[in-house]
């Protein structure tokens, strides 16, 4: 492992110092740091330094990234877009490992350290999803630190035998269970969730769960997930993510939803969805102590060909949504996009302090509104004190 000597940047913006990096942690910071012989020294004068970024939402294993494009057709709704999913994805017979190979150059090369990505799971596709994203996992270690969500992408009640394999997924290495709108794809909140919630109590697992349903319906969803997170002690582990309905309800109704939400601790989750769809109002529940944190969603799948795997765009898109013009909304966003994503995954010794390990991306910057606002290509990506990226390119070899 090389032992790095990064010269002049600003750690999120503050005074410019000197940062020794040893033993793949940060060993020091400050003024004219001595260098040992044989360290790599970095010029990084005009250089913003941020820990590693975390997409803590995606879904690595059906991404169409590095395939010949593929024109978008799904149809408007939820369950068009599951069945365009699935027929297009049978037709292409694509390798969920060597996909998801594809795509982690991609976030590697953007700064993207830390990945939770939702992994499909269910009677169509059985466990192969998640064992091709295993064996990619493996393979790059050393490159980026990724966990697994077992995700019922068909539904889970609608789709007999889906807990069984949700269940056998968690015995078999993902980290967390997912669900889908207990109400809207399934028909049964009640079942849907004691099914989901029953498997994260017997194997202490965390669960995240897909929550597009609007008003009343994804707010009392809200209220039977806190339930049974308070029954069975998952105070921390529990998430909802896209939470549209954070977005739509009343104020006394949200001020009701936010109180679960924090004598439960359960974080959310947005993306900043695109159109008129509603989506949780960051600020506020930033300032009343709800964590949050973000992450692409799809990236360039059958649902859309747009999001890219830019963590430092997203912030911006996350700004950009929620009309922030002013340095502490944007820097709220890009938050999000790294501690509020580390501390989701719990991720240890995360940060720009001495000790911290040295998960660092350098782009040019003076500040981290700047750096959200323009998103430049990365300068340069250290994973435990390793470069794996350079000059907005990753430097693993391309995947055939």
């Amino acid at each position: 492992m090389q032992d790095i000597v990064i010269r002049g940047a600003r750690p999120w913006g503050a005074q410019s110092a000197d940062m020794a990096v040893r033993d793949g942690r940060i060993a020091a910071i400050g003024v004219d740091l001595p260098a040992a012989p044989g360290d790599e020294i970095i010029d990084a004068r005009g250089c913003l330094v941020i820990p590693g970024l975390v997409d803590a939402h995606a879904h690595i294993d059906k991404t169409l990234w590095g395939t010949p494009w593929h024109p978008h057709q799904a149809g408007p709704s939820l369950m068009d877009k599951i069945q365009n999913e699935r027929q297009v994805l049978a037709s292409l017979g694509l390798s969920p490992e060597v996909q998801s190979a594809r795509l982690l150059r991609r976030l590697i090369a953007c700064g993207t350290t830390h990945v939770r990505t939702h992994v499909d799971v269910g009677p169509d596709v059985g466990l192969a999803h998640l064992h091709g994203v295993q064996a990619m996992r493996e393979k790059h270690r050393d490159w980026i630190d990724i966990d697994l969500v077992a995700f019922p992408q068909t539904g889970v009640m609608i789709r007999p035998g889906t807990l069984e394999l949700l269940e056998q997924a968690v015995r078999e290495g993902a980290e967390v269970i997912g669900g889908l709108d207990p109400v809207g794809v399934d028909r049964d909140p009640k079942g849907q969730l004691d099914g989901i919630f029953a498997i994260a109590g017997r194997h202490g697992c965390g669960v995240d769960i897909h929550l597009h349903d609007r008003g009343d319906l994804g707010a009392v969803t809200i209220e039977m997930i806190a339930e049974r997170t308070r029954s069975l002690g998952l105070a921390g582990k529990v998430a909802i993510s896209h939470a549209f309905c954070l977005g739509g309800v009343e104020p006394a109704r949200l001020d009701a939803l936010i109180a679960l939400l924090l004598d439960n601790d359960i974080a959310i989750m947005t993306h900043a969805p695109a159109g008129p769809t509603p989506f949780p109002p960051i600020r506020l529940l930033h300032e009343r102590g709800v964590r949050l944190f973000s992450g692409s969603d799809g990236i360039r799948d059958t649902w859309s060909p747009l999001n890219n795997g830019d963590m430092l765009e997203r912030a911006f898109l996350l700004a950009y949504r929620n009309g922030f013009r002013d340095d502490p909304g944007i820097e709220l966003a890009l938050h999000m996009a790294t501690y509020g994503g580390a501390q989701l995954m719990g991720v240890a010794h995360y940060g720009l302090t001495v000790g911290s390990v040295a998960d660092l991306v350098l782009v040019e910057a003076e500040t981290a509104a700047e750096a959200v606002a323009y998103h430049p290509a990365r300068r340069l990506v250290l994973k435990r004190g390793r470069v794996v990226a350079r000059d907005g390119r990753s430097l693993l070899p391309a995947v055939a």
